[in-house]
Order: C-alpha cells, then structure tokens, then sequence
C-alpha cells in the first residue's frame, strides 16, 4: 500500500510538473477589418437602398502613424447593384463616395467628412476611436433598388483605404472650402474626381499601401 501511495504522490508530482511547463496559449489575433453590405427588409428591397458599414479600418499601426503626420486617411466607397443571371451576371448601376479623416495636431483632433453629392461634415474628435466610430456607422448610398420582382439582383461593395499624399492634401482642402462646387452638384463624381486626382506613391513609400475590401449581399427579389 505504501508503494502504491508513492507512486501515485509521484505521478501527480510529474503531472503538476508537466503542466506548469505547458506553454500558455497565444492571444487570439484581433479582428480584422471588414466591410459589410446590410440589405433592407424584404418587403422594402425594391423601395430601399441597403446600408453599407465597414469596421477597424484606421486601426492599423502605419495609417494611425500617417495620419499623425499630417497625410490624411481616404475611405473610397463604390457600391454594384447586379442582376444576377445564369451565365454572366449584368451591372444595373453604381454610386461611389469618399469619407476623409484628418489629423490637425495643433489643435490635437479628428475631422471625418463625406463626399458625397455634397460635402458632409460628420464631426471633429479628439479620439482617434471615436473618429473610427463615425466612420464605421451604417451609411445609406443613393442607389436606385431594383424594382423588377421577376429577376433576381445582389449588390456589391468596395472599400478602399489609402493614405493621400501631400498633392491631394491641398486638393481636399479646395473641395472642403467650396472650390470644388461644380463636383459635387453632380457634374461629376465626387468619388471619382477624387480618384483621378490621386498620386500616393509618396505615402506608400512610407508603408500606406492601398488596401481594398469586398462584400456581397445574397440573392434577392425586389
């Protein structure tokens, strides 16, 4: 019995042993940014346009960098709507518009501002994550929704995010002053004015690399 009561006394020592010299279990990663396209009711899908939200997209080390140096963080949104069909699926229309964050480190805050058809300013914040929580809300395009309850339809959504460089620095400040009145009366696309204008080759140098993101609604009838 005795020897029965070591050797168990000493295969618990080794157990104890053993498992205070099991590495502890890696944190798990944080969630990674996304973009998400939120369709209406399915009585109200050929009435209304979906939302469109995105998440933990100024989270990333080198874009928080950048934008407290002075270069301004660029979320360009397009939305699809598709009719989906057996072989290849047809483009009905699109929307596209931007949100722009910036740093001013002199007075130590955040503004987020929409351009859209019109310029929107979304707020000013001495957070960073409160200026991220701005972004992130559900935003509903001007999209037309399909209105053809015998065909079947999807929409689809991008989200590219870039840092602008110090050319587009003073562009964005023409358009946020009212210079750009002509593009946002609807002569030309907010969004892809914006683009055109773009020369971020500076930035990426300094690690803001463009990354994009999709989404895509299921299947539905209006």
């Amino acid at each position: 019995m005795r020897t029965r009561a070591l050797v168990l006394a000493l295969a618990a020592m080794l157990a104890a042993r053993s498992g205070a010299q099991t590495p502890a279990a890696a944190p798990a990663a944080p969630p990674e940014p996304a973009v998400d396209v939120i369709l209406p009711a399915p009585e109200a899908r050929g009435t209304q346009p979906p939302a469109v939200s995105n998440a933990r997209m100024l989270e990333d080390r080198t874009t928080r960098e950048l934008l407290h140096s002075g270069f301004p963080a660029r979320l360009h949104f397009r939305v699809e709507l598709w009719e989906a069909k057996t072989l290849f699926d047809k483009l009905v229309t699109a929307v596209e518009w931007d949100v722009i964050v910036r740093y001013d480190p002199l007075a130590r805050h955040y503004t987020v501002t929409r351009i859209a058809e019109k310029v929107t300013p979304l707020g000013t914040f001495a957070e960073l994550k409160d200026a991220q929580e701005m972004v992130s809300r559900p935003f509903v395009p001007d999209i037309a929704p399909p209105t053809d309850h015998k065909r079947r339809y999807y929409y689809f959504a991008s989200l590219t995010v870039e840092m602008l460089s110090v050319t587009d620095i003073d562009e964005v400040q023409r358009w946020l002053r009212g210079e750009g009145e002509p593009m946002v009366q609807g002569k030309q696309n907010a969004g892809t004015a914006l683009g055109r204008g773009l020369q971020t080759l500076f930035t990426r140098m300094l690690g803001g690399q463009v990354r994009t993101y999709h989404a895509r609604s299921a299947v539905f009838r209006p």
